[in-house]
């Protein structure tokens, strides 16, 4: 089930119906979307396994599109179609104003000591150094065997999220379905994060979710994004482009 990219749907259906995509960039790390009000946003572009060497049945389409069609292929069957809508959904999402917005850095607001279980569903390696330094246990979930033999698999993911303290989220849950599942397996965690740039700051979309804060991103420069993504850059490269912001979830 994909209730909650239904619900970004839905939410912001009426501020698409206003606008056009002007632009779709689909790079190997990220996925770009600009609006025809110059806004933009960005989404991790998922891994496929294409059966031809067309990977997205709408291209060639996408760009002079009603943004409200786009931003529909968020509820695709299709991991990358999703990515497309969710690039679309960060660029609406861009010009709104924001309240409760922070810059400060996630992972000192979280304040963990040697009581928590941190669970981080997603390999954040800039991260591990701050959550190794608070003496927090620390699971890592991660689908890429690349990333050692230390992480955990789903399933054991899934027992260790029904008893941590705090829960890190890759915003791609987003993108290749498992955040129903995720949210599911939760327990009741002080803080649960939904973290990168692919996160939507979209706090109502979250509110019936165990989800306590979004920490996402807002294109600044979309010219310079659309670049890097189309040269196949990440997050990396993209920083001095997005500005990285949290806001708070009140529970429904």
């Amino acid at each position: 089930m994909l209730t909650v990219q239904h619900r970004i749907v839905d939410l912001l259906f009426y501020q698409a119906a206003a606008r056009r995509v002007a632009d779709v960039r689909i790079g190997l790390g990220y996925t770009a979307v600009r609006l025809d009000s110059g806004a933009a946003g960005v989404a991790w572009t998922p891994k496929v396994a294409a059966t031809s060497c067309s990977h997205l049945q709408k291209a060639g389409n996408l760009a002079g599109s009603a943004a409200a069609d786009v931003l529909a292929l968020l509820v695709d069957t299709a991991p990358l179609a999703r990515a497309v809508g969710l690039a679309t959904a960060n660029a609406l999402l861009a010009s709104v104003p924001q309240e409760q917005v922070s810059q400060e850095e996630i992972i000192d607001s979280l304040a963990l000591t040697t009581q928590d279980h941190v669970v981080m569903v997603g390999y954040f390696a800039p991260l591990l150094g701050k959550l190794k330094q608070s003496g927090c246990k620390l699971d890592i979930v991660e689908l890429n065997p690349d990333h050692g033999t230390e992480t955990l698999t789903p399933e054991q993911g899934d027992v260790a999220l029904a008893t941590c303290s705090v829960a890190i989220i890759t915003g791609t849950s987003l993108i290749n379905g498992t955040f129903t599942q995720i949210n599911s397996a939760l327990g009741q965690p002080r803080a649960a994060v939904l973290l990168g740039p692919s996160s939507p700051l979209l706090a109502d979309a979250f509110s019936t979710t165990k989800i306590t804060h979004l920490a996402g991103s807002r294109v600044t420069d979309a010219e310079a994004v659309l670049k890097v993504v189309s040269e196949g850059g990440g997050t990396l490269l993209m920083k001095p482009y997005i500005d990285f912001q949290t806001i708070g979830v009140a529970s429904g």
